[in-house]
């Protein structure tokens, strides 16, 4: 009952229970599998997981049983034995106090359960927010044959004659309700029209910047990451995705072949391009840490200057991830990108990106339409979407997304409005009495990741009611928080230190003067060191157990994406204690 010499182990063969005697551990094994009705034959077949996160709390994924369907039907097709398992599911809107802080959670339970379970490859099946970085995560560090399958974007919708798309309209209108613009009945109708298909947002929120990130890296199949969630192609990929999967079985690609120091640019490149969310940021530096590659913010910077913006999509444009999908998807924005990429990284298509962009462009790689994709030489704007600042408020850096804000606030000094705590922003931020005006920057503290709430997506600071009512639509807004992907504005995110840690965030003061130059990369405080010293800082309490606890003694900062240092490849030592 041995495996024959020179094969080695592969399917229910991988990774056996140990009793002591390894031919009773098989057929045991294979007892019990076959009181789920399957025959020798089948048994006896390679096996690829299929990492399931369907869940009631996450509306994003409630297609993925038909989805799985398909997967299965690829697997069964090529040879093998399809069999499908569960991980922790994070639902973006659903989890308290944010989705964040289970990514890792979420990235250990999927590296456990490919390292325990015999296969040998594994789909992972995701799309919500922290999914996908989550099992790219796991499957980096488990390293085993592992591709990716997307859930797809939302289709957009209507209201009274005008598109809709979770969730850029869903800030946009709710804006408009703050300021009086939009009665409660209206904005009642337009929370039954912001979402109304299966799949993620349908702008270039997170979700739709990971899948497409996630593409240029090379661990989903060419132009599947536009997709719509419900179209017919949307379940072709998915079969694809099955078949493919048995290939990397048999090739044994493992992702560390596929996340390189090349291919993360490669990534890089492409957010800027897009003018992807900040959160990416945080996932592919995380995601890249699993494969032992820093990512340097200053690195970042040099690519950002030299990468145009060349997709028009919400947050930043008009259009949504449906017309990108009809403009070419993102196999299109590569091709318009082909003299800044390297070429040679591998992809889980088992061929090169360059031989990708070499092949005729088949139906998912098309462009379309212009107005959506521009020409790399006719490009919306000509540096990428995103900077990071540096100074004496962000000593380890802080991220701008330049593309979502207006230039007009690029080079400014303000006076600070400070907010100590989201319960703080929540009380006082439409008090009629605020000290607060347009040129001023509002500053929120204790919103960073080893604060008890967890960075959240809580830099979007709504504007005073009472600014928002005589028209102002934006200001500098400075945090340690987060920003969605679908949100726009003038916003310094992810500063680090950040507040919790002691950081010099922690010690602005309300009238404290701070400098924003984004043609310098800075971001200042304009508060003399030695005044700085006097200011206490309290840190936050330790939980006392669980997971939170784990968290707060491993939790990194943003500029290492937020993982657990002992989940990294190579460990830095600045665990929290």
């Amino acid at each position: 009952m041995s495996e024959p010499a020179g094969t080695g182990p592969h399917g229910l063969s991988v990774g056996l229970t140990n009793y002591g005697d390894p031919d009773f551990a098989l057929y045991l094994r294979r007892s019990f599998a076959r009181s789920m009705g399957y025959s020798s034959e089948l048994l006896a077949k390679p096996v690829i997981g299929i990492a399931d996160t369907f869940s009631g709390f996450n509306n994003c994924h409630r297609h993925f049983p038909e989805l799985i369907d398909a997967v299965k039907r690829g697997v069964l097709a090529a040879g093998g034995l399809p069999l499908v398992f569960p991980t922790i599911s994070l639902g973006e809107v659903f989890l308290n106090p944010t989705s964040l802080i289970f990514r890792n959670l979420m990235a250990m339970d999927t590296e456990e359960m490919i390292r325990a379970q015999p296969m040998d490859a594994v789909v992972l099946v995701g799309g919500c927010d922290k999914t996908v970085p989550a099992q790219l995560m796991g499957a980096l560090s488990a390293n085993r044959p592992a591709i990716g399958l997307v859930a797809g974007p939302m289709l957009t919708s209507r209201w009274q004659g005008e598109r809709l798309g979770a969730c850029t309209d869903c800030r946009r209108f709710w804006a408009k309700y703050r300021a009086g613009e939009v009665s409660p009945g209206e904005i009642s109708e337009i929370e039954g029209n912001l979402a109304t298909t299966a799949g993620t947002c349908a702008v270039m929120g997170t979700a739709s910047t990971m899948a497409s990130v996630v593409e240029a890296l090379g661990m989903i199949l060419p132009g599947s990451a536009a997709i719509p969630a419900v179209h017919a192609d949307r379940l072709r990929a998915a079969e694809a995705t099955g078949r493919a999967a048995m290939r990397l079985a048999a090739t044994k690609l493992t992702p560390d072949k596929i996340v390189t120091p090349e291919s993360v640019e490669n990534a890089l490149r492409v957010l800027m391009a897009i003018g992807g969310s900040t959160n990416a940021v945080l996932h592919l530096t995380a995601i890249a840490g699993r494969a032992g590659i820093d990512i340097d913010l200053n690195r970042l910077n040099q690519i950002s200057d030299t990468t145009p913006v060349i997709v028009d999509l919400k947050p930043t444009g008009p259009h949504y991830m449906e017309d990108l999908f009809a403009a070419g998807g993102i196999g299109a924005v590569l091709r318009e990108l082909r003299p800044l990429l390297h070429l040679d990284c591998m992809t889980v298509a088992g061929e090169t990106l360059g031989e990708r962009l070499a092949a005729p462009a088949g139906p998912g790689d098309r462009i379309v339409d212009r107005e959506v994709i521009r020409p790399l030489a006719e490009p919306l704007q000509d540096t990428g979407g995103l900077v990071a600042l540096f100074g004496s408020l962000a000593p380890q850096g802080a991220i701008f997304k330049r593309s979502a804000a207006d230039p007009r606030l690029f080079e400014k000094e303000g006076r600070a409005v400070v907010f100590t705590s989201l319960e703080d922003l929540s009380a006082r931020i439409d008090d009629p009495h605020l000290d607060v005006t347009p040129d001023d920057f509002m500053v929120l503290q204790n919103a960073g990741p080893l604060s008890a709430s967890g960075m959240p997506e809580a830099g979007y600071l709504p504007i005073p009611q009472k600014l928002a009512r005589a028209g102002v639509r934006d200001m500098v807004r400075i945090s340690d928080a987060r920003m969605s992907g679908t949100a726009y504005g003038s916003i310094v995110l992810h500063v680090t230190p950040d507040s919790a840690s002691g950081g010099p965030l922690a010690k602005v003061r309300n009238g404290d003067r701070i400098r924003l130059s984004v043609n310098e990369r800075r971001i200042d405080l304009l508060v003399a060191p030695d005044e700085l010293t006097r200011r206490p800082v309290t840190p936050p309490p330790m939980p006392e157990r669980g997971y939170a606890r784990l968290y707060r003694n491993e939790i990194l900062q943003a500029d290492r994406g937020c993982d657990f240092d002992f989940l990294r490849k190579h460990p830095l030592g600045e665990g929290r204690g």
